[in-house]
């Protein structure tokens, strides 16, 4: 049986995948594309074997799991993807409507975590369709995530003022911050090392080639979307895709954060599978 791979229907996963597609190498798995939260859910139920998920479920489900060692979705500084479209300056939304994605947990745990810690405000968050729209209708401020960021941040008209999450935690706490983690179900990577091996290896391979034709790769992408590809040239650039110790420094820090807003129960270890 092949493994049961998930992967984020999101664009800023296209680099970890366009160096597979562009020199046509071979994987011999299961590629199963969803919503964060569906691959989640998805991998919590044995129906996936590894898949990229939110770092939040990670800490909610991490008995469960180990991560792939050397990839994450991250970004140190703006992440040009997660955004609070406004009306109002920021620290100005105490006790005001605050409309919240409902694909992405982790998001959605940041935006409380910065909002209580940061600007010491107590917005009422509540979850929404992904709709700019439809989301400023009930509220003086939405969150958006991915690829809905990204549309709504290339069209907006500067009547509404634009946060970027990821240059708001690096000016808070100094430090990466970890989106996307890619997680394995434990017992089944144990029993699957030299499938493992392999992609490991070729993601990797397929990260670099994306990163040295980083334009090649955005012109690709940006054939059925709306935006130009320099638009996606600049934010594949802001993105990172390592897992190094200070994006593991970040990623506790936002665990350590969102325990203390009691957004998880515990701080969990980070279990990093070893493929040596």
């Amino acid at each position: 049986m092949k493994p049961r791979v998930g992967r984020i229907q999101f664009l800023n996963c296209f680099p970890l995948y366009y160096g597979l597609l562009e020199n046509k190498i071979p994987l011999n798995i299961e590629l199963i594309k969803g919503y964060p939260s569906d691959l989640n859910r998805m991998l919590k139920n044995n129906l996936l074997d590894m898949a990229w998920i939110p770092s939040i479920a990670y800490a909610r489900n991490y008995r469960d799991y180990i991560l792939l060692p050397d990839v994450s979705v991250s970004s140190d500084g703006p992440v040009n993807s997660i955004f609070l479209f406004s009306k109002e300056p920021i620290e100005n939304l105490h006790n005001r409507r605050v409309a919240m994605s409902n694909i992405s947990t982790t998001s959605q745990a940041l935006l409380r975590i910065l909002m209580a810690n940061y600007y010491q405000c107590a917005p009422d968050y509540f979850d929404s369709a992904p709709e700019l729209g439809a989301m400023l209708i009930e509220a003086d401020a939405a969150l958006l995530i991915g690829d809905d960021a990204l549309r709504a941040y290339y069209k907006n008209d500067n009547r509404l003022l634009v946060y970027d999450l990821g240059q708001i935690w690096k000016e808070y706490t100094g430090l990466p911050m970890v989106f996307a983690i890619w997680a394995i179900r434990e017992e089944w990577a144990y029993t699957h090392l030299d499938d493992l091996k392999k992609i490991h290896q070729v993601f990797l391979e397929s990260i670099q080639f994306s990163l040295e034709h980083i334009k090649d790769a955005a012109i690709i992408a940006s054939q059925w979307e709306d935006f130009d590809y320099p638009y996606l040239v600049d934010y594949f650039n802001a993105l990172k895709y390592d897992f190094d110790g200070r994006k593991q420094k970040g990623l506790m820090e936002y665990y350590n954060q969102a325990c203390s807003l009691g957004l998880i129960e515990q701080v969990p270890p980070i279990k990093i599978l070893d493929l040596s």
